[in-house]
């Protein structure tokens, strides 16, 4: 699997910080050719030094179709056709329901939900003239399975990915391009670790293998749905979360 990827074009939106970053990693570390897109050049263009491998970091903005466009461009003529796109980018600024402003509402769903959409129709005239198109969503088990206060609009924008997935994914078979989505639990990311000590302890204990994830985690699977070994894979998900959905409650992760 990991020789498949060798020398195939990866684009990762979102990826220049959390799991983004840690997607990037693991193709490039597996002999992918990365382009990293975030709103912040720069902030792009040091994560993608820092990743190596001739990385390169790139602005893209996922709530504008021409800023993709353009980016999607720059990353085909700087490395070559686009094989591969990790369609990443999201955000979950919590609101309670009863606070939440329309603004607040607009602004997760236009990352999160619409953005997987422009970054999705704008790589697919790259990805028909690939022999390997593939396309790899990062949504999350918060929405399509379980729930958190505060994050409503975050939770449906995630479920919201899954179902575009389902129908993306029959839409692009003609051309062999498969669509798939990683779903994550409770993972080690700047945003996870800003949530507070108590957050972060009460999901380890959620968690059966007694362990939070890493990005690394999420990025082997993802390399997976990329991989030469996953052609015959398409609109399915895998859920990265140690067993955190499985449990009925914390009684039955008790030892005794």
């Amino acid at each position: 699997m990991t020789t498949s990827l060798k020398n195939r074009v990866v684009v990762v939106t979102g990826g220049s910080k959390g799991i983004g970053q840690g997607i990037a990693q693991v193709f490039a570390d597996a002999g992918a050719k990365v382009a990293i897109l975030a709103r912040n050049a720069d902030q792009a263009q040091a994560t993608a030094a820092e990743i190596g491998h001739g990385a390169i970091g790139l602005a893209g903005d996922v709530t504008s179709a021409a800023s993709l466009k353009a980016g999607y461009a720059e990353v085909a003529e700087r490395l070559g056709n686009i094989d591969v796109l990790c369609a990443n980018a999201g955000i979950f600024p919590p609101a309670k329901l009863e606070d939440m402003t329309e603004a607040q509402w607009d602004e997760v769903a236009n990352t999160n939900l619409k953005g997987t959409f422009l970054s999705v129709q704008a790589a697919i005239p790259y990805l028909k003239s690939s022999d390997q198109g593939r396309i790899v969503i990062t949504s999350s088990i918060t929405g399509p399975v379980t729930g958190i206060p505060g994050l409503t609009h975050y939770g449906a924008s995630k479920a919201g990915q899954l179902g575009f997935m389902r129908t993306a994914c029959l839409e692009l078979a003609r051309y062999g391009i498969t669509v798939n989505a990683v779903m994550p639990g409770n993972i080690i990311t700047e945003g996870f670790l800003s949530m507070g000590p108590a957050y972060q302890a009460s999901m380890l204990a959620s968690v059966p293998l007694k362990r939070l994830g890493t990005v690394a985690d999420i990025g082997h699977a993802a390399l997976y749905f990329a991989s030469k070994e996953a052609a015959y894979v398409t609109g399915q998900t895998i859920i990265v979360d140690g067993g955190q959905i499985l449990p009925e409650s914390l009684d039955a992760l008790s030892e005794d």
